[in-house]
């Protein structure tokens, strides 16, 4: 199985899942015009995946903001990935958000309540602008 990695534009995250160390990474803005179309490939190596994971799994979601179509991706990834944690396997997911990002932290709440995965919910501090 092939590692993907997707570059992040000015529309869609950076992806990174890698099937050696199973490591996941999404980060950036999540706003694709298509996001059914962005995320399929996604979707079905994560599908792939999950019949033959690594040891253990760690998903980082550090996105800044996301439209509802992408969050629909997200959440069937999500889904997946309880199945994964359901049938033994060790998943674990790092939610990121801003330590002033109200919004972001409690659409991790939200997605914490709809699966059994073990969620962390890391907080990132704004950078300080220099003037």
């Amino acid at each position: 199985m092939e590692k993907i990695y997707v570059e992040a534009t000015a529309k869609t995250p950076m992806v990174s899942l890698d099937p050696v160390s199973g490591v996941f990474e999404f980060k950036g803005k999540s706003i694709p015009s298509d996001a059914e179309n962005f995320y399929a490939p996604i979707i079905d190596w994560v599908e792939s995946y999950a019949g033959k994971p690594a040891s253990k799994t760690v998903i980082n979601v550090d996105l800044d903001f996301f439209n509802i179509s992408s969050s629909k991706r997200l959440l069937f990834i999500m889904y997946k990935l309880n199945e994964m944690t359901e049938n033994g396997h060790d998943v674990e997911l790092k939610w990121h958000y801003y330590n002033d990002d109200d919004d972001m932290y409690e659409v991790g709440q939200d997605y914490a309540f709809m699966v059994k995965i073990p969620f962390e919910f890391v907080i990132k501090e704004r950078a300080l602008l220099a003037v």
